[in-house]
């Protein structure tokens, strides 16, 4: 079957023990499996699968946009974000949304909490250098790596002694982790999208999970999880970078650094269309909140102040998404594909605007774009070391898997599969140990 195919091959069926209208197929797994305990929904055990992996611990020691230990911390003990803990309030935003819609809110808290499984150490820049890596075998995409991930590399269920279908969790939780539902150079609108969902040989699993699914369309629930992905990471990434001393909330009225932010917004996040004339009504809609952060020296009542915006910008965002769709569908149960999750394009614009004052205050810095130049180097260095003296350095998972490929592609996606696993410490140690020095 094509993987792009729209194919009604299951009938929807009625509903039956709490999953409303969830069918059959949507419940089913890849390697079918008995239920171990009685009373306990499919999607359900999909969660606490992901919950309890290996993968999604691994996220603590990733980071998310403000290095811990990074230089340059104006405020030394501030706890910020890791992509675990992005991950975690991804998935609270998105299990709250997604149930105030009708969905199954232990499906959509399972693709929030998956969504970023596959970013390798270091982040988008790690993610650059593997994609260049990987180029000959396929190329590098997190969110392909994540479906992998999920269904081939963390183990948990084997359809036989050599072959993982990792935590085979059902067809439903695996299109909703989808933020992507297409192969590199898929993209029903743009083919030179670097932006897709699959690698080539993992499309077996791919075209099952989307058997019925509608071509390049994402399911409800993966809708619901990538907007929460957007707002949980545009209002904490802010929040963060407050507390770490980079960003000023007074220079947000400052005429040159607002066109500065305006034009990161409308490069790189802003609906298509976005001037500076509409982003700066989005900004300044935010500033003349009551809620709105006016200063922050660490104190303990501009702590809470920060506190209450971060909740104040989430509820905003979320609310208008849900009152919107609900204008357009009414009180149905939304899931699966009967329905498009609509944010209003003025929210789309604030969340935008909060993206580039983190990317302008935060990630482009002096001192952070020294350190991602030192990171590429040591994404880099590590793979072409592994190329040349692997299995040397390779975990005993993928050494054999390494072991096993049959041409240089599948060796050098073993490569890739080893070092998306790494947190950033893991990378660095062991780029310590193997690279030359």
């Amino acid at each position: 079957m094509d993987p792009n195919e729209a194919v009604d091959r299951y009938p929807h069926v009625e509903p039956y023990d709490g999953y409303g209208p969830y069918s059959g197929a949507d419940l089913e797994r890849y390697v079918p499996e008995p239920d171990k305990r009685p009373g306990r929904t499919a999607f359900q055990r999909d969660r606490a699968r992901v919950l309890h992996s290996a993968a999604l611990r691994r996220l603590a020691g990733k980071t998310q946009v403000v290095d811990p230990g990074g230089p340059g911390n104006a405020v030394t003990d501030t706890s910020p974000r890791t992509r675990l803990t992005h991950s975690l309030e991804c998935a609270q935003v998105g299990r709250e949304l997604g149930a105030a819609l009708g969905c199954d809110p232990d499906l959509v808290e399972t693709a929030c909490l998956a969504h970023d499984l596959g970013h390798p150490p270091f982040g988008h820049n790690g993610e650059l250098v593997l994609a260049e890596f990987a180029a000959d075998c396929g190329g590098f995409e997190g969110n392909a790596q994540s479906l992998r991930l999920l269904t081939r590399i963390e183990p948990k269920r084997f359809a036989s002694p050599e072959v993982s279908v990792g935590l085979n969790l059902t067809r439903a939780a695996l299109d909703a982790a989808t933020k992507y539902p297409w192969p590199r150079g898929g993209h029903p609108d743009d083919p030179d999208s670097p932006k897709f969902g699959v690698y080539q040989d993992d499309l077996p699993v791919f075209r099952w999970l989307r058997a019925g699914a509608p071509l390049g369309r994402r399911c409800f629930e993966a809708q619901v999880m990538d907007w929460s992905d957007d707002v949980a990471y545009s209002v904490h990434d802010v929040e963060d970078g407050l507390q770490a001393g980079h960003i000023d909330p007074r220079v947000l009225l400052s005429g040159p650094e607002r066109a500065e932010v305006f034009a990161c917004a409308a490069a790189r996040y802003a609906p298509e269309g976005a001037g500076p004339d509409e982003l700066g009504e989005a900004l300044d809609r935010l500033l003349a909140q009551p809620w709105w952060p006016r200063r922050y020296d660490g104190s303990a009542l501009d702590q809470a102040c920060l506190k209450d915006a971060a909740s104040q910008l989430i509820g905003r965002f979320c609310l208008a998404a849900e009152g919107a769709t609900r204008e357009r569908y009414g009180s149905a149960r939304l899931t699966r594909y009967a329905a498009e999750l609509v944010v209003p394009r003025e929210q789309r614009m604030e969340c935008a605007v909060l993206k580039a004052v983190a990317d302008c205050y935060v990630m482009q810095r002096d001192a952070q774009a020294r350190r991602r130049a030192e990171q590429r180097v040591v994404v880099g260095e590590l793979a072409q070391t592994l190329l040349e003296r692997a299995p040397e350095g390779l975990d005993p998972q993928f050494r054999a898997v390494f072991e096993a490929a049959r041409d240089e592609a599948g060796r050098r996606r073993a490569i890739v599969d080893q070092i998306a696993s790494l947190t950033d410490a893991a990378a660095t140690a062991l780029h310590a140990r193997l690279a030359p020095a």
